[in-house]
């Protein structure tokens, strides 16, 4: 279990990283699509992991 916590962890916390260099890259202050879908995606993964391990060991 540790190791997707770990894994999901990483995974938002790259989507975060995203975020933040999508404000540091010319032009600053506007989040492209392509980041938001990224992010999002990254989350939805990161999500069903914990999800569906925390789930079945219940």
């Amino acid at each position: 279990m540790k190791h997707q916590l770990y894994l999901s962890t990483s995974l938002v916390l790259f989507g975060v990283v995203l975020i933040v260099c999508s404000f540091i890259v010319p032009p600053t202050g506007i989040i492209d699509p392509t980041v938001l879908t990224a992010f999002g995606e990254i989350l939805t993964f990161a999500g069903a992991i914990i999800g569906i391990d925390y789930r079945y060991k219940r």
